[in-house]
């Protein structure tokens, strides 16, 4: 088994005393970086603007664009997603609608029954931390708990009485139903679109890394090509229907397994020419070297049956997350209050959209927000006068906010930020005309109130269970090689078990990757075993290229047979 060893790099580990907190220095460098545009930017860019123009529309012809606010409530569900296969998009976006309504009829409900602004911006933060351990417990992914927060804290500072609530919560499902046709709308052209994406990422990643042939960076893209192979097989797995698209699909994302785990015997450029076969929206090609066996190796039947962690095991380890979500919501918005800003739920949600798996890249994301919205107040100042002269012109200006947003978004959060604040700003208007001086002065100031105050929430709270979570990760990593290696130790595993075996174990070495690099990124604990993480890391590619190695024998058993 020792031969099986594939070429991963060691890499040069820091001090096991520099992960300490007094040793971290808060990043700048390549914090406003910008990164490629993702490869389905244009997807929820134009989804937004299909799902939130007809009700804007609809009421701007009624005299009625003061109720947008209900409705772009559901409209914005269409942002949600879109990675996802149709069938599991279906049940998230259905979530998503109903979770952004929760939030939206708790905001109402509470603006309904109290004016005190105190009593209003800590429902506010409370929501916040719901949302954003909901969010974060069931990966729905970007734009997270953010526009949530967004729309519910807004909601608790508009007039409202108790009989027009049901009224308002209707006008934000119908806008979400429709989201919901949006979002599955192009299923009916190119219903497996999401899985050969999500293949043809990992063939390409599978091939980066093998033109690295585990020297340079290798170690890092192996990485890399470990996290996209995972989400393949995710993606693969999210829906119990398997079509015989999706199955040669599968045989793909095992031949980029294979090319991990062998890169030197790999040709980089047949996994990307059949990348380019499966992005398209032609046959998906078929591997000619696994045999008809390869079908009997995807255990997916095995892994299926498996059930997913319950959620209230999943929101245990985000406490602390909550809870500095909770506080620096609230701290902001108080703050806010203090210093006589009209809005203080600006400053709620700048708060909100701070926080990340760590202090670090909460740090990172509050730099960005921070530039990202002082920009687009100057933006804002440009955009104004055109708003103001008539609300058509304010509406179609809106629509193209929201494409932009969500169009360069994915660049770099900050450069996505400067079109998300004028854009805010603007729906302010939809009520009535304001001075643009007075709502510039408001969002800068709630901007830095809420970056400064949410931040100094984040090192406040510390996450100790981070350091726990790294040895139940390595726990988890080592039963499931366990496993592994006891199936390779079989004459004759059973069918489809060791292929479920090497994805639980591909899996738990991608998630402890994960968890070590959120506690990295966290003050105040002891030093982290990184020596640990990566022996772990090692036999687990050792056991994987092992597994592959057997399957292929069996591959050709099978195939002679």
């Amino acid at each position: 088994m020792s031969s099986a060893t594939p070429q991963i790099p060691r890499v040069r580990r820091r001090p096991h005393g520099r992960h300490r907190s007094h040793g971290r220095r808060l990043p700048l460098a390549g914090v406003l970086r910008l990164g490629r545009p993702a490869d389905i930017w244009f997807k929820p860019a134009l989804s937004v603007v299909a799902s939130v123009a007809p009700p804007n529309l609809t009421l701007l012809a009624l005299g009625r664009l003061d109720l947008a606010m209900y409705t772009m409530a559901g409209s914005l569900c269409a942002l949600y997603a879109h990675n996802r296969p149709y069938a599991a998009r279906a049940r998230a976006l259905a979530w998503v609608v109903l979770g952004m309504l929760g939030g939206l009829a708790v905001a109402l409900t509470a603006a309904s029954l109290t004016t005190n602004a105190i009593v209003l911006v800590t429902v506010g933060a409370l929501l916040a931390a719901v949302q954003k351990a909901l969010c974060d417990a069931t990966r729905i992914g970007p734009p997270g708990h953010v526009v949530l927060a967004f729309i519910s804290s807004a909601s608790l500072f508009v007039p409202q009485t108790l009989g027009q609530v049901p009224g308002h919560l209707a006008l934000g499902a119908a806008a979400g139903a429709w989201a919901w046709i949006v979002g599955m709308a192009p299923g009916l052209v190119r219903p497996h679109g999401p899985e050969r994406r999500a293949t043809a990422h990992a063939l390409n990643a599978a091939a980066t890394y093998a033109e690295t042939a585990g020297s340079g960076d290798g170690a890092a893209r192996a990485r890399a090509a470990a996290a996209a192979v995972h989400g393949a097989w995710q993606s693969l797995l999210s829906t119990g229907a398997r079509s015989a698209p999706r199955r040669a699909l599968e045989r793909l994302v095992v031949r980029a397994e294979v090319a991990i785990t062998a890169p030197a015997d790999t040709e980089p450029e047949r996994l990307r020419a059949w990348a380019r076969e499966v992005r398209g929206t032609g046959p998906v090609p078929r591997p000619d070297d696994l045999g008809e066996a390869a079908d009997e190796l995807l255990g997916v039947e095995v892994e299926l049956a498996v059930p997913p962690n319950p959620l209230f095991r999943r929101l245990g380890p985000l406490a602390p997350i909550a809870l500095r979500t909770a506080l620096g919501c609230a701290l902001a918005g108080y703050a806010s209050l203090a210093l006589g800003v009209g809005r203080p739920y600006w400053a709620l949600v700048t708060a909100a959209s701070l926080y990340q798996a760590n202090v670090t890249l909460t740090w990172s994301r509050g730099v960005q927000r921070v530039v990202g919205n002082l920009i687009g107040v100057l933006f804002f100042a440009v955009l104004a006068p055109l708003a103001h002269l008539s609300q058509a012109v304010l509406v179609l200006l809106c629509l193209a906010l929201n494409f932009g947003a969500e169009a360069l978004i994915g660049r770099n959060y900050w450069l996505g930020s400067i079109c998300v604040t004028p854009m805010a700003l603007l729906i302010t208007e939809f009520a009535r005309v304001q001075q643009p001086g007075e709502l510039m002065t408001d969002r800068v100031a709630d901007t830095l109130v809420g970056a400064l105050v949410g931040f100094a929430a984040a090192v406040a709270v510390t996450n100790r269970r981070a350091g726990a979570r790294i040895e139940d990760a390595l726990d988890a990593v080592e039963r499931a090689r366990e496993r592994a290696v006891g199936l390779l130790d079989a004459e004759r595993p059973e069918p489809g078990a060791l292929e479920s075996a090497r994805r639980a174990l591909s899996g738990a070495v991608v998630e402890l990757r994960a968890t070590a690099d959120a506690a990295a990124g966290e003050w105040w604990q002891r030093a982290l075993p990184e020596e640990r993480v990566m022996r772990a890391e090692q036999s687990g590619h050792r056991t994987l290229a092992a597994t592959v190695r057997r399957q292929g024998l069996h591959s050709l058993e099978g195939a002679q047979a």
